[in-house]
């Protein structure tokens, strides 16, 4: 596994799918928090969808680094005021990843539930909208086609 840190920005590419042990391990690390109330936990995973193309085995994702970054960034610098955010990380995936396995991690914490699911919700909603972050969806017999989000 290979992660792409960028600094001071609390958002990480993963090459490949994002572990368990990580998302375990992001948790963890909040439990001794004792001014957080709330976490609120998106986990995005690859669905094998039958598709009239075919069966749906994985998703290649790719993107503009530079350009990701900065408006992921942007995106957090507005949302942790508006809640009141404690503590805000996004991953996402690059590369394959197969049906089954979380490609998408965006976890909130917050004095409040609300506050946290609120944001956790905008963020997965405008990452899905505004990050230019491509999916390309790879079917059983190797072919493929560019994912549209919906």
């Amino acid at each position: 596994m290979t992660i792409m840190k960028k600094a001071k920005r609390s958002i990480l590419f993963i090459e490949g799918a994002i572990p368990p042990s990580l998302i375990a391990d992001d948790i963890a690390k909040h439990s001794t928090k004792t001014d957080i109330g709330a976490h609120s936990i998106f986990l995005g995973q690859v669905r094998s969808d039958e598709l009239a193309e075919g069966t749906v085995r994985a998703i290649d994702y790719s993107c503009y680094p530079e350009m990701s970054e900065e408006v992921m960034h942007d995106m957090r610098e507005e949302v942790i005021p508006k809640y009141q955010l404690n503590c805000l990380h996004i991953y996402h995936s690059l590369g394959v990843v197969e049906a089954g396995q979380i490609c998408l991690f965006v976890f909130t914490s917050s004095k409040h539930r609300k506050n946290a699911m609120d944001a956790c919700t905008e963020l997965v909603e405008r990452i899905k909208k505004d990050v230019p972050i491509w999916g390309k969806e790879i079917f059983t017999d190797e072919h493929y086609q560019w994912k549209i989000n919906t």
